[in-house]
C-alpha cells in the first residue's frame, strides 16, 4: 500500500498536470489593442491633421471621462475603448498623434484610426484625412519606438500578442461611390465592392507582414439606416434606405469570406469576424427592447443632418440624456449603442483569442 505521503505526491502531481494547462490560459492574455480604421473607432488622431473632419469640442465628449471632446465621434467612449478594459487594459485607447501621450503610454494599445478614411486611398481624399497607407506608415513608426522602449525581444512579444482592430469600409461607400462620380464611372456597386476587398487584403497581408496575428475584423453597419441617409431620402418617408443595408450585408459576406480565406493561407494568422450588422439593426428596428426611446434621429441638434462641426455647443435642440438614443449624430452611434453591441461581442473575442 502506498504511504499516505507517496498518495500526496501524486495527487499534487494530478493537480498540476489538470491546472497547468488552465494557469497558462489565464496568463496568454492580450497585451495590447492597437486600432486601424475610420471614425466608428478614431480617438481624435484628426485633431491633429490638416482636416476639417473633427469632433474635439462641445457636444461631443460630454460623457467621456470629465466630459472632455476628445476627438471620438460620440458622446463617450469608442468600441475600442470598451474593448481594451474587457481585456484588463487600460479604460481609453489613445490617439497616436495625439502629444499629449508618449511611448509609454501606447505600450499597452495605440489608436491610428482616422475620421473619414477608407479602404480605398481615394476615399481619404475626400476630406483631406489620414490615408490608411499612412496609418500602416505611423504603425511601423511605433514599432521602432516601442523596440527602443521596451528592448526587441519584449516590444516584438507585445506586437504579435496584441489584438488589432480593423474597422472602415462605410466611407468607400458613402462619403466617395455614393457620393461622387469617379468610382461610379469605373465600376457598379458589386465590382467596387470587390474592389475593396483586394484593398483589405493588401492591406492586411502587409501588416501580417509587419508581425501581426490576432485580428478582428469589423463588418460594415446597417449603412442605410444611418440618419444622414434617411434625412437623404426624405421623400421615402424617412425610412432606411434598402439598397444601402443590401450593399453592406452582402459585402460583410464576403469581408467574412476574405477572413477565412487568410486565415487558410497566412500562417499564424488568426482573424475573426466581428459581425455588428444585426445587433445593430435590431436596436434601430426594437429600440424599446434595448432601453431606447429614439432610433432614427439623432441627439445632436435635429437628429436628421449634424456631424462634425454642425453638431456644436450651439446646435438647437440636442438631447439632454443621449441614452434614450441609438444615434449620436447624424453618422455614429452612441455610447451606450455602441456599449451594447461590444458587451455582445467580447464572449466572442475572447473565446477565439484567449
Amino acid at each position: 500500500m502506498a504511504s499516505r505521503g507517496s498518495q500526496t505526491v501524486s495527487f499534487l502531481l494530478f493537480l498540476s498536470h489538470m491546472l497547468l494547462p488552465q494557469v497558462a490560459k489565464c496568463r496568454a492574455g492580450i497585451s495590447a489593442v492597437i486600432v486601424f480604421g475610420d471614425s466608428s473607432v478614431d480617438a481624435g488622431n484628426n485633431n491633429w491633421y490638416p482636416t476639417p473632419l473633427r469632433s474635439n469640442f462641445e457636444p461631443y465628449g460630454r460623457d467621456f471621462f470629465g466630459g472632455k471632446p476628445t476627438g471620438r465621434f460620440c458622446n463617450g467612449r469608442v468600441g475600442p475603448d470598451f474593448i481594451s478594459e474587457a481585456l484588463g487594459l487600460k479604460p481609453a485607447v489613445p490617439a497616436y498623434l495625439d502629444p499629449g501621450y508618449s511611448i509609454a503610454d501606447f505600450a499597452t494599445g495605440v489608436n491610428f484610426a482616422s475620421a473619414g478614411t477608407g479602404f480605398d486611398n481615394a476615399t481619404s481624399d475626400v476630406l483631406n484625412v489620414i490615408p490608411l497607407w499612412k496609418e500602416i506608415e505611423n504603425f511601423k513608426e511605433y514599432q521602432q519606438r516601442l523596440r527602443a522602449y521596451l528592448g526587441e525581444a519584449k516590444a516584438n512579444r507585445v506586437l504579435t500578442e496584441a489584438l488589432y482592430i480593423v474597422s472602415l469600409g462605410t466611407n468607400d461607400f458613402l462619403e466617395n461611390y455614393y457620393t461622387l462620380p469617379d468610382r461610379q464611372s469605373q465600376y457598379t456597386v458589386t465590382e467596387y465592392g470587390d474592389f475593396l476587398l483586394e484593398q483589405t487584403q493588401n492591406f492586411i497581408t502587409e501588416i501580417y507582414s509587419l508581425g501581426v496575428r490576432k485580428i478582428s475584423l469589423t463588418s460594415l453597419p446597417p449603412m442605410g439606416c444611418l440618419p444622414l441617409e434617411r434625412t437623404v431620402d426624405l421623400f421615402q418617408n424617412f425610412d432606411c434606405n434598402e439598397e444601402y443595408n443590401r450593399v453592406a450585408a452582402e459585402f460583410n459576406v464576403k469581408l467574412k469570406g476574405l477572413g477565412i480565406y487568410l486565415n487558410q493561407n497566412l500562417p499564424g494568422m488568426k482573424i475573426y469576424f466581428s459581425d455588428l450588422y444585426y445587433l445593430f439593426l435590431q436596436m434601430i428596428q426594437e429600440p424599446a427592447t434595448f432601453g431606447f426611446e429614439v432610433a432614427g434621429l439623432a441627439c445632436c441638434g435635429t437628429g436628421m443632418l449634424e456631424m462634425s462641426y454642425l453638431c456644436n455647443s450651439h446646435s438647437p435642440f440636442t438631447c439632454d440624456d443621449a441614452s434614450k438614443y441609438v444615434f449620436w449624430d447624424s453618422f455614429h452611434p452612441t455610447e451606450k449603442t455602441i456599449k451594447i453591441i461590444i458587451d455582445d461581442l467580447m464572449p466572442k473575442l475572447k473565446a477565439y483569442f484567449l
